[in-house]
């Protein structure tokens, strides 16, 4: 447990605690990993996001799925070889932590470990 909680960086509430890995705000429930030895947080992320076979992604990077993915409610998934274009790199979400637009399928969230950088 770490001995001083920051503040949150939403809403600067100072009643934050501990819930796992994650630091949480009562006020307004934001949710964040606290890094060590951060002054100032900016919109960089933890750690760098990587594809399936290690190249580093960024927002914006064209990817190209590299193994056929079923889709919930649809009756043909997102083959191997579908290129997406402008993706977005999010906070992980189960696991997910691309946001992008597929054609034929719209928005959605992919895993960067079932992706290569084009």
């Amino acid at each position: 447990m770490m001995e001083n909680l920051p503040p949150c960086p939403e809403c600067s509430c100072e009643y934050t605690y501990e819930m796992d890995v994650l630091v949480v705000c009562p006020e307004c429930g934001h949710e964040w990993v606290p890094r060590e030895g951060a002054a100032g947080d900016g919109d960089a992320g933890p750690a760098a996001v990587r594809d399936s076979v290690g190249n580093v992604l960024a927002d914006g990077d064209s990817v190209t799925v590299v193994k056929a993915l079923k889709v919930k409610g649809s009756p043909s998934g997102i083959k191997a070889g579908t290129k997406v274009r402008g993706i977005r790199l999010i906070e992980p979400v189960d696991g997910h932590d691309i946001d992008c637009k597929v054609d034929g399928f719209g928005a959605m969230r992919l895993k960067s470990s079932l992706v290569k950088k084009v």
